[in-house]
C-alpha cells in the first residue's frame, strides 16, 4: 500500500545526483528500494488499478523506469538516473512511440502529466493534420486543460508550421507534445493523498491521452 514518500527519498536523490557512482549507490541501495523504488512501484501499481477498473476495453501496462543509465549513453554523466518515474500506456512495440500517463520524481520536483517521451515525426505531422482538417475536437480539449493545472511544455520549431489561431498555435508548432504539472518534493509528497490527487490528474488528461493515441490509426500524410 502506497503511504507516501519520505524525506530520506529526497535525500537519497540529492545524495545520488551529487555521488553518482557504484560505491555509493551500492552503500545506499536498500534506502533507493525502500524509499523510492518500492514506494513508486506501489503508487504506480494502485492508480493503475484504479484505470484499468474503468478501463477494461482498453489494456494498458504500468512501466517502473530504471535507475540505471544505458552503459552506451552515458555521455559523461554517472551510471544512475537522479530521477525516477512511471508511467501508464497501452502495449506497444518497443520502437512504436506511444502517448503515456506519467509521474516523476526527482530531488528538485515532483511532476505528472501525459504526452509523448519523443513523438516521431510521422505522428506530429498527423497532429498538424488532425488539426488542419478538425480542429474542434482538440480545442475543446485545449480549452480545459487551459484553465487547468497543466501546462503545454516542448519546445517549438525555431521556424513555425503554420498559423490556425491563438490556441491550437502552440500545438501546432510543436516538436513534441506534453502537458504536465510540477510540484516542490514537499507536502501531499509524503501522504498517501498523493496517489488521490495524481488519479484526478490523470483522469482529467484521459481525453487528451485518448486524442493522441488514436493519431496511430491516422493514414500517414504526405511528407512536409
Amino acid at each position: 500500500m502506497f503511504t507516501g514518500f519520505t524525506d530520506a527519498t529526497v535525500d537519497f536523490l540529492w545524495g545520488i545526483r551529487f555521488n553518482n557512482e557504484r560505491p555509493w549507490f551500492e552503500a545506499h541501495k536498500e534506502t533507493y528500494l525502500s524509499e523510492l523504488y518500492r514506494p513508486m512501484k506501489d503508487l504506480g501499481a494502485e492508480i493503475y488499478e484504479f484505470l484499468s477498473e474503468q478501463r477494461q476495453n482498453d489494456p494498458m501496462v504500468c512501466r517502473i523506469s530504471r535507475i540505471y543509465r544505458d552503459a552506451r549513453r552515458l555521455h559523461g554523466r554517472g551510471p544512475y538516473k537522479d530521477h525516477l518515474w512511471f508511467t501508464i500506456e497501452r502495449p506497444h512495440e518497443r520502437f512504436e512511440g506511444v502517448p503515456a500517463l506519467y509521474f516523476e520524481l526527482a530531488p528538485n520536483y515532483f511532476s505528472y502529466g501525459c504526452g509523448y517521451w519523443d513523438a516521431s515525426p510521422a505522428t506530429m505531422a498527423k497532429l498538424r493534420r488532425r488539426i488542419e482538417t478538425n480542429p474542434k475536437p482538440l480545442e475543446k480539449i485545449v480549452r480545459k486543460l487551459n484553465k487547468s493545472r497543466f501546462t503545454l511544455t516542448g519546445q517549438p520549431f525555431k521556424r513555425p508550421k503554420g498559423d490556425v489561431g491563438k490556441l491550437l498555435n502552440p500545438w501546432y508548432n510543436a516538436k513534441n507534445i506534453a502537458v504536465g504539472y510540477d510540484d516542490n518534493p514537499e507536502g501531499v509528497l509524503f501522504t498517501p493523498e498523493l496517489r488521490d490527487e495524481v488519479l484526478a490528474g490523470f483522469r482529467e488528461l484521459m481525453p487528451l491521452y485518448l486524442y493522441l493515441d488514436s493519431l496511430a490509426g491516422d493514414p500517414e500524410p504526405n511528407k512536409e
